[in-house]
């Protein structure tokens, strides 16, 4: 395990204990602190989050039902590794669903859901201002579901989670660069433009075109880990 992960104290409330360890180690493996392809030392991570065996294992097993980890016989719990290919195969079922939603939440969306859209965004801009990566990322992320939730579609809502629950670290990595990240802000603002004036051909196009900038924003990231994977 990383320096930064071994060093790191990340004490854990006692108040709702699974779903803040949860949280925890969500953020640790979206952040890189546990790298993809590493078996997570869980002896290590007891005293360094402050809980003990159970919890830690109840958050694994609900990690691997999103499909962060791996549980793999012998080894235990792994950070999920993803390929290139499974992360664009990934990002076109999300396309289909978000150019869908995009026209759907323009004529179903209540005025109370879109303002609240607007809201994440005024959020998420702030966090871009001062450069919070990892509180843009959760708006971000919460803006996406939310738009596909006000497209009024159940089962549709259901898949796009899944598939944002698998793409949390992918995409996080997508913003490291200032220009990928300046890119992907200004494709949101055209998103909510889109949004304010329930315009669902224009909401379509820009969802679309950014999610096929996504996969070219994370693409180099995915071959660097390949190589390093062949290198091992």
């Amino acid at each position: 395990m990383p320096a930064a992960a071994e060093n790191t104290i990340r004490l854990v409330p006692r108040r709702s204990l699974h779903s803040d360890v949860l949280a925890a180690l969500r953020d640790m493996i979206i952040e890189g602190e546990l790298p993809a392809g590493e078996r997570i030392n869980e002896t290590a991570l007891y005293p360094q989050l402050g809980v003990s065996r159970t919890p830690l294992r109840e958050a694994l097993k609900a990690l691997a039902s999103e499909g962060l980890v791996e549980l793999v016989p012998n080894r235990g719990a792994v950070v999920r590794r993803f390929t290139l290919d499974d992360v664009k195969q990934m990002l076109e079922a999300v396309k289909v669903i978000e150019t869908f939603a995009a026209r759907a939440v323009c004529t179903r969306a209540t005025a109370e859901e879109i303002s609240a859209l607007k809201l994440l965004h005024s959020q998420m801009c702030a966090c871009y201002r001062t450069k919070n990566r990892l509180e843009y990322f959760k708006l971000n992320q919460d803006i996406h579901t939310g738009l596909v939730r006000a497209g009024h579609n159940d089962p549709l809502s259901a898949m796009h989670a899944g598939l944002q629950a698998r793409l949390k670290r992918i995409r996080y990595i997508g913003n490291e660069a200032p220009e990928k990240w300046s890119g992907a802000m200004t494709e949101h603002e055209e998103m909510m433009s889109a949004l304010m004036a329930r315009d669902g051909d224009a909401l379509a196009e820009v969802v679309g075109r950014h999610m096929d900038e996504t996969l070219k924003r994370v693409a180099d990231q995915i071959e660097i880990s390949q190589v390093e994977i062949t290198r091992a």
